[in-house]
């Protein structure tokens, strides 16, 4: 049962909700309950028949938690290393472990028609194992709950469509008793969030997809193709943001808190104020993960003369990594070095624009930027449609 998608869903989880006042009562015990519930859904969530092998069938909630284990084996292992030092070959052999699961379910079919291990929301779970794996390497976790660490890899109301939780952050939660006024004021955002998802996703995105995207999907025109990149784009951010606050949403009435995914990204006046509002949770990961952690690498060791190109050689890694995440097709692959270009140029032409002063910063200035940064994004979206290929 795929999560937020239909009305069933929400009935069946009603019963973990009902269950949250009771929660409250017994606070002392309500890491139990949040395993409990976490486990029962995911049965709920993923409980079809899947074929890895052909003539061999296994429910799909077996291969959910053969994975859990396989990352825990490998977090733990890692940890248990770090301990002694820091190894370079350690450290990139648990990152590739990490990533192998995701890797053959990326690859494989493009040379094969098995599908081994592949289920709902495996993307997001790699980057919550790995976030473990990087932390552990630089010290700010020095040491794993087994019951945590399922409780943060596996929680389901942001197991299939993200936000990306960090488990430093998750801690805080996973750690704190919280009180009966707390738990109000997790009540009131997570109502308010549930129903803006109802608002976004049952109805400005399936409006926009009947009376705008399908109208224009068939469309060979010029005017046609623009017009479905202009439905196309607000379609996918009511449907994405909609499954954001619901999973937001369910998350506090747990009480968990994971970060918020969409700050009105059609506002940004550039390319970079764009992922500072879109996907948030993603792109920090990535940020964090990856283009920092290559730019810093890059520095130390002075791979290159110019600081500049280390910084735009992490813009292409990246965000090409982020485009090969969504799929190994090509138009995912080109989104993603489209949008690395995009940086790219903005860091360039922001720096000129320091030293010869061409556009301003007021009013009419910022409506320009606004204006051909949504443009770019739309473009973008149409990329990664596929409409194009």
């Amino acid at each position: 049962m795929v999560p937020y998608a239909s009305f069933l869903y929400f009935g069946v989880l009603l019963y973990v909700v009902a269950t949250t006042p009771v929660m409250q009562l017994f606070r002392r015990t309500w890491r139990v309950w949040l395993l409990v519930a976490t486990l029962a859904m995911l049965v709920v969530q993923y409980w079809t028949a899947e074929k890895p092998w052909p003539n061999i069938s296994v429910q799909t909630i077996w291969l959910v938690l053969g994975y859990a284990v396989f990352e825990w084996a490998v977090a733990m292992a890692f940890s248990l290393v770090r301990k002694r030092g820091k190894h370079r070959l350690v450290f990139y052999s648990a990152v590739a472990l990490g990533l192998a699961p995701l890797v053959v379910v990326k690859f494989l079919p493009l040379f094969s028609q098995v599908d081994l291990i592949g289920f709902l929301g495996i993307s997001y779970l790699t980057f919550r194992a790995l976030d473990v794996i990087f932390c552990v390497q630089d010290k700010l976790i020095t040491s794993l709950s087994v019951p945590q660490y399922f409780a943060f890899l596996l929680f389901f109301p942001t197991i299939s469509s993200g936000p990306v939780d960090r488990y430093r952050r998750f801690t805080s939660d996973w750690n704190h008793n919280r009180t009966w006024k707390e738990f109000r004021t997790d009540l009131d955002g997570a109502l308010h969030r549930v129903f803006m998802g109802f608002l976004y996703k049952f109805i400005l995105a399936m409006l926009i997809k009947q009376y705008w995207l399908d109208p224009w999907a068939g469309s060979s025109q010029a005017w046609g193709i623009i017009s479905y990149m202009y439905a196309y784009s607000f379609y996918l951010f009511f449907d994405f943001a909609g499954y954001s606050n619901f999973a937001v949403g369910v998350s506090y009435l747990l009480g968990i808190h994971p970060p918020d995914n969409f700050r009105m990204p059609f506002i940004a006046r550039s390319i970079r104020d764009f992922w500072d509002r879109w996907h948030i949770s993603l792109s920090y990961w990535f940020r964090d993960h990856v283009y920092m952690r290559f730019v810093f690498t890059a520095l130390k060791g002075r791979w290159f003369k110019s600081t500049h190109v280390a910084g735009y050689l992490g813009f292409v890694l990246s965000m090409g990594l982020m485009g090969v995440w969504h799929g190994t097709q090509v138009h995912f692959v080109a989104y993603g070095l489209y949008h690395a270009g995009l940086l790219i140029g903005n860091d360039w032409l922001s720096r000129w624009n320091t030293q010869h002063h061409i556009w301003g910063q007021g009013r009419p200035w910022k409506l320009a930027q606004i204006f051909l940064t949504f443009n770019l994004v739309c473009f973008g979206f149409l990329i990664f449609s596929g409409r194009l290929f």
